[in-house]
């Protein structure tokens, strides 16, 4: 399936909302866990008191769960700290940001993760979506490339198939807005949807796109199945709209605000313990007590996915736990305002609430 490079403009809209929450049962979520811990021990952060009943709580993954890109909630799930904060989690997997914010704002859960991009375009055309923390600070999406055409630098995109996970998705737009960064057209750069296996790499070989985005743990994978074959461009901290935060709604911060400072303290937890566990033994090991799947169960991939991860959730390590810098966020409106992705006219700060954070 070929696309059209993005036209700048919301991606987003009421109608679409409306068509998504009207079509809920038809859109096929990609998989619904539930973590453990059916009783709930105290301690702060919005969890119950000892001995009382967990908290159902749901979380819409736009992400499949078999991968490190959820590593904070695996851990948490794993390593108890959604039970000490009362929380039973159930994780529901949408098919990319875009479903993710319309079943958010349908009201299936009250909180999901997508990017700051999809926040920003979605909030500017009026949905009542609010940043209530920062998870990573820079791309977390890299773009696998053949050395036989390098992918080295943005100059390298023009006039070459690149291939991305979803039309309008996190990784389409963030491309779009590099380009433009880098003072580019992202009409030059033909998009088409793939899968995200290793297997994907054969277009790439075979010369049927010149490269495609995937999350970090998977580009380690594919990089080690074709040695000096496969090669990543990674875009960094360049774009600061290219992060990804925790996102909620006005209405489901009213009636699960609790939930959401329990869910969010556990984060921090299991975050704070893969900040401390400097060769990720222990929490590599406690993931797998209840996880198992390609890039967690293999040591070395496991290792520098996490490493690489790290560096992001801690800004490598000058920015504290998921807090959002006010500064940074409004830098990221300004990105996508001047590439004309959103008009202007808006309040970015309006769409950031750090208080669902635990304090000090």
């Amino acid at each position: 399936m070929s696309l059209k490079s993005p036209s700048f403009t919301s991606q987003v809209n009421r109608r679409g909302f409306l068509a998504g929450a009207l079509g809920l049962g038809a859109l096929g979520m990609t998989g619904v866990l539930t973590s453990c811990g059916s009783e709930a021990s105290g301690s702060a952060g919005g969890s119950a008191s000892g001995g009382a009943a967990a908290n159902p709580f749901t979380y819409l993954s736009y992400l499949p769960m078999e991968t490190l890109s959820v590593a904070p909630e695996l851990l948490a799930d794993a390593g108890g700290h959604f039970e000490n904060h009362g929380l039973k989690v159930t994780f529901q997997s949408t098919k990319g940001s875009p479903q993710a914010i319309q079943t958010l704002i349908a009201g299936v859960g009250p909180l999901t993760r997508v990017g700051a991009i999809d926040l920003m375009t979605a909030a500017a055309d009026g949905q009542p979506l609010v940043n209530v923390g920062t998870i990573v600070r820079g791309s977390s999406i890299r773009t696998l490339y053949s050395t036989a055409s390098p992918l080295e630098k943005p100059e390298d995109f023009i006039g070459k198939t690149i291939g991305v996970p979803s039309e309008g998705g996190t990784s389409d737009k963030s491309l779009s807005l590099m380009l433009h960064k880098a003072g580019l057209n992202p009409d030059d750069v033909p998009r088409q949807v793939v899968g995200l296996g290793p297997g994907t790499f054969e277009l790439v070989k075979r010369g049927d796109i010149a490269g495609y985005m995937v999350s970090i743990d998977q580009s380690i994978i594919t990089q080690r199945q074709f040695p000096n074959e496969a090669l990543a461009f990674d875009a960094g901290d360049a774009v600061r709209a290219d992060s990804q935060i925790y996102t909620a709604t006005t209405q489901t911060l009213q009636e699960h605000g609790d939930e959401i400072k329990a869910y969010m303290a556990a984060i921090h937890d299991a975050v704070q313990e893969f900040v401390d566990d400097e060769s990720f033994e222990n929490t590599i090991a406690t993931m797998r007590s209840k996880y198992s799947f390609g890039s967690l169960d293999e040591d070395e991939v496991a290792k520098e996915s996490l490493r690489q991860a790290r560096d992001l959730w801690t800004a490598s390590g000058t920015q504290p736990l998921l807090t959002s810098d006010e500064g940074y966020w409004v830098e990221g409106y300004t990105e996508l305002v001047d590439a004309g992705m959103i008009q202007d006219g808006s309040d970015p700060a309006a769409w950031l609430d750090n208080s669902y954070l635990p304090t000090a």
